[in-house]
């Protein structure tokens, strides 16, 4: 028979293991720090949150009283009433034609435009760069006269009604939504390697099939970056909006104020549709986020 013996434990063996720190890592009084700021910004964007979802669930009367953190009771009638107070579902109809076709739309021109900027040399290229750039100097307010009066004379000269139409707040949009669309796709397909058009057209593609089988799949992820800025950019604009349409034509943006009349303002109303409108941008961000962070990074480095 063999017998094992167990020979006691050292003190130094008893002792947990010291953990070093490294010497690049921030100190520990950075680290919290940085808890505690993002912690009060974390505070800051949901207490907001939390008032519009319980003032939603709130009674009219008790919204329009003093304020209180906990509710009293709870109804889900402002999320019934919302939709018979204000035609709220064509208003939702509108802004989903006009955000959507603006943001196709803007993407199919951005996506020509900037690859003939990125794969040509021509005459007058960096003219044309610097032009899209610089109209994202000008405040948007500042092409709302003119548009209305290049409207107005269109409609007056040739009968075609731009002016209160969603076609009309469609180019309205895209005056704004375009030139970021196409300054955005030029840094992205600057990155694809050319070699790839190339070999592709080595095997037979033309510069359009180059363009559609090569250069677009691969800016997959810039191709929705641009998506999403020019619908959320359309979704929720007021300043044209409110002027370019009319009851028939209005968006979510302006028709949400109908909930606002001359006797009372029906808060718990206003709440429950500006949540409800939301949902569309908030559930696309969410889904669309990975590609969306990869498409405002990749163009920033070749």
């Amino acid at each position: 028979m063999s017998s094992t013996s167990t020979a006691p434990h050292s003190p130094a063996a008893q002792r947990p293991a010291t953990v070093h720190r490294s010497p690049t890592a921030p100190p520990r009084s950075f680290i919290w720090t940085r808890r505690v700021l993002l912690t009060l910004v974390l505070i800051f964007t949901l207490v907001p949150v939390y008032v519009m979802i319980s003032s939603s669930l709130k009674p009219l009367g008790d919204v329009a009283g003093k304020f209180s953190w906990i509710p009293t009771g709870f109804t889900v009638r402002p999320y019934i009433d919302i939709w018979s107070t204000i035609p709220l579902a064509r208003y939702f109809m509108n802004s989903l034609i006009v955000a959507g076709a603006a943001s196709v739309c803007s993407v199919v021109v951005a996506i020509f435009a900037a690859y003939a900027v990125s794969r040509y040399r021509f005459r007058g290229k960096r003219v044309f760069t610097v032009a899209v750039l610089s109209t994202q100097m000008v405040p948007g307010i500042l092409f709302l006269l003119p548009l209305f009066l290049i409207f107005v004379n269109i409609g007056n000269s040739t009968g075609l009604s731009l002016y209160g139409s969603r076609g009309g707040l469609i180019l309205t949009y895209l005056t704004f939504s375009l030139p970021f669309s196409i300054w955005m796709l030029i840094g992205y397909f600057d990155s694809i390697p050319k070699d790839l058009d190339e070999a592709a057209m080595t095997d037979g593609c033309g510069p359009l099939g180059a363009l559609f089988r090569i250069i677009v799949p691969a800016a997959v992820p810039g191709i929705i970056a641009v998506t999403l800025y020019a619908f959320m950019t359309a979704w929720g604009e007021v300043l044209f909006a409110s002027v370019m349409t009319n009851d028939t034509t209005r968006t979510l943006a302006v028709g949400l104020q109908g909930y606002s009349t001359q006797n009372d303002v029906y808060w718990n109303q206003i709440m429950a549709a500006s949540l409800v409108v939301s949902v569309p941008v908030v559930a696309g961000f969410l889904l669309l986020q990975r590609y969306l962070v990869a498409g405002l990074t990749a163009g920033s480095v070749k």
